[in-house]
């Protein structure tokens, strides 16, 4: 025993599974655009036969578990496409009958559990023709299926060597991100190319990504359009972006939205936006493959290079050293800056050593290193 239930009209709708045990009601509320589907227990209420649904658009039941077609029967699609397809198995299942097709022209595989007449025809969906109707001979297609089967295996081979350049492309792309990644960054910026995917005729809009484009790290978690702008520079398609245009600010923070974004449209060309650090290790993951190809990193020299000079010495005299591998040290005159080295994570040491002698100066996190060159106008 089970429960299904189609919700949908005028050719679209979707098919509803629910527990077994239960049925399903529905419950206007006070407000008339809104429906609430209430699930209860069948201890109170006759159990449905699982093989049946309702279209409720063209309300009509089906009897899923009532084979309407035979082996080498041809059938075909309306809606998405109008393919046709022959039938080369018929199944039991515990839903009811499951038929196996081949599309007679992409010679693909299909199954569905619900062949209509095309006499009654309503909406998209698959159907066959019950007043004249059409068959294959069997050798026909056993030809087809072999066909089929043929086509399938090379898809699935060139799907395998796909997934192992996929994977050899992320091997490189994790080593290059890590090395470039700050330790202390929260965001990525990144730039996409976005191509249209609508269809204004069916109401449908949408868009791909084509390529993502690494051009910044952020060490905050905030959306700032002056942050995106000053990073679109770094690649020379989105360098359009770096002027201010108050039409290319997005605002979508709300359910469905895109979020903060910068760009002309948001349904193709580039725009520009900010991923959040939540976990390094899943960041990395995540543009690993982005990163397995150079092109797709654009940032400034001084982003490209986290590790600094031995020695950089700023116009006020004092100087960033590598001082450890996980450590960087700032010698000089720092009296007058000591509060906001010291509000920065360093630690005053009047014992350390540069060049081979005693010096004193302020020991810092190698995670604060470009910070520090930030802050001395070293980058």
């Amino acid at each position: 025993m089970g429960y299904r239930l189609y919700l949908g009209g005028f050719g679209r709708g979707f098919l509803l599974e629910y527990p077994k045990g239960y049925r399903i009601l529905p419950f206007l509320s006070h407000r008339a655009d809104r429906l609430f589907l209430v699930f209860i227990h069948l201890h109170f209420l006759i159990p449905t036969v699982m093989s049946k649904v309702f279209l409720l658009g063209a309300n009509k039941e089906i009897d899923r578990g009532k084979q309407v077609v035979e082996v080498g029967q041809i059938i075909q699609m309306e809606g998405y496409s109008y393919d046709s397809y022959v039938v080369y198995e018929v199944r039991k299942n515990d839903w009811g009958i499951a038929y196996k097709l081949i599309n007679q022209r992409t010679k693909e595989f299909y199954t569905t559990d619900t062949i209509r007449p095309l006499k009654e025809k309503f909406g998209i969906g698959y159907y066959y023709d019950s007043e004249n109707p059409q068959f294959m001979d069997s050798f026909e297609v056993a030809l087809l299926l072999q066909q089929a089967h043929g086509q399938k295996k090379a898809e699935d081979e060139k799907a395998e060597q796909e997934k192992i350049r996929v994977e050899q492309v992320k091997e490189i792309g994790r080593k290059r991100f890590a090395e470039i990644f700050p330790e202390d960054a929260l965001g990525v910026i990144v730039a996409r190319l976005r191509q249209n995917e609508s269809d204004s005729y069916t109401d449908y809009y949408s868009y791909s990504t084509q390529r993502t484009v690494i051009i910044g790290f952020s060490k905050h978690k905030r959306d700032l359009f002056s942050e995106m702008r000053k990073h679109a520079s770094n690649f020379e398609e989105t360098a359009y972006l770096a002027e201010f245009n108050e039409d290319y600010e997005h605002r979508e923070k709300y359910s469905m939205g895109d979020g903060y974004y910068l760009g002309k449209s948001k349904y193709s060309g580039w725009i520009i936006e900010k991923e959040p650090v939540y976990n390094r290790e899943r960041t990395i993951e995540n543009f690993a493959y982005t990163a397995g190809d150079e092109d797709n990193i654009h940032l400034k020299k001084t982003d490209t290079t986290p590790q600094s000079k031995p020695t950089e010495e700023n116009s006020g005299g004092c100087t960033l050293v590598e001082y450890s591998a996980k450590a960087v040290a700032v010698f000089g005159d720092t009296k007058a800056i000591k509060d906001e080295l010291k509000a920065m994570g360093g630690r005053f040491n009047s014992r350390l050593t540069f060049n081979g002698k005693r010096l004193a100066g302020w020991i810092f996190p190698k995670s604060q290193e470009q910070r520090l060159a930030y802050y001395f106008g070293l980058d």
